[in-house]
């Protein structure tokens, strides 16, 4: 069984490059695959592995970034290494929103855990915020949520720009790091009545009872098994190689679905040169022989 853990942690970073080296070395003699961002404001990882050595890369990174834990943390497992190989890069920004995180003032959050997540949904004069992109919220999402419609977190930033003041607001996503971006660029701008999801949608499959769920479908996640279920097992969804969409079983069914190649969402918008591409790249999958949902038999 392979456990998946996927954290982040906002931090003053100065030493990117340095950072970066040390933990692509730890990464692969620990045969850990996945994907760390390091910023200027901090870090933001999944990765998967061994329970054994995923524990020790864990220790590595707290130590060195010296401190205790992580901001938000979740594990999950998997029968099946979900990512290709490991990866690690260096970004301006943790989440793109084009406005850096204030660590000069300190703000209070208001973090709702799983359960009190539940109760403040089923409230009134609440608004939901699903702050996920457009084809995450259409594969699932909360009863009563709204999605921006935004094509990436920047225009997310201007959504939220017409989020009055005085509403009670719950924002939520696939961990928790967007919403905190989100949430802190909320609150250097005067909003009080801010609430997240804490730990994100992962934290609440780990913590509710799918008959008590207040979830409807699956969530996407960034990595081989594309969507989990309520219990965090793998969903349905496949991933088309060509547009890197998901795709569900009924899209799969049509004509204008070439396994490794396209799908519907892509079909008629391929070039000559994009064929070949990805048609060298689902050679490269397959020979790779890693799990991967890309066939019908999925």
């Amino acid at each position: 069984m392979v456990t998946i853990l996927s954290f982040y942690k906002f931090k003053k970073i100065n030493n990117l490059n340095k950072l970066k080296k040390l933990f692509f070395k730890k990464i692969n003699y620990l045969s850990i695959k996945g994907l760390i961002i390091l910023s200027p404001e901090g870090i933001n990882g999944t990765l998967s592995g061994s329970s054994k050595n995923i524990n020790s890369i864990k220790k590595i990174i707290i130590s060195e970034l010296n401190i205790s834990k992580f901001d938000i943390q979740n594990i999950n497992r998997s029968n099946f290494i979900p990512f290709l190989k490991a990866k690690i890069k260096i970004k301006t920004e943790v989440v793109p929103i084009n406005e850096r995180y204030d660590f000069d003032k300190k703000f209070k959050k208001k973090y709702l855990t799983p359960s009190q997540w539940n109760n403040f949904i089923s409230l009134k004069n609440t608004k939901i915020i699903d702050a996920r992109k457009p084809f995450e919220y259409k594969i699932g999402t909360f009863k009563k949520a709204i999605n921006p419609n935004t094509n990436n977190f920047r225009e997310f930033k201007n959504y939220l720009s017409n989020v009055k003041k005085d509403e009670n607001v719950g924002m939520f996503c696939t961990g928790g790091i967007r919403c905190e971006k989100a949430s802190n660029y909320l609150f250097k701008n005067g909003y009080k009545n801010i609430y997240m999801l804490k730990g994100g949608i992962i934290n609440y499959f780990n913590k509710i009872e799918p008959n008590k769920s207040k979830w409807k479908g699956e969530c996407f996640v960034f990595d081989n098994r594309v969507t989990i279920k309520k219990d965090t097992s793998p969903g349905t969804y496949g991933i088309c190689n060509g547009c890197r969409m998901p795709i569900s079983k009924s899209e799969m069914k049509s004509k204008k679905y070439k396994i490794g190649l396209s799908c519907p969402k892509c079909y008629d918008k391929l070039t000559d040169e994009q064929i070949k591409r990805f048609s060298m790249r689902h050679n490269q999958i397959i020979n790779s022989k890693i799990p991967y949902k890309f066939s019908k038999k999925n």
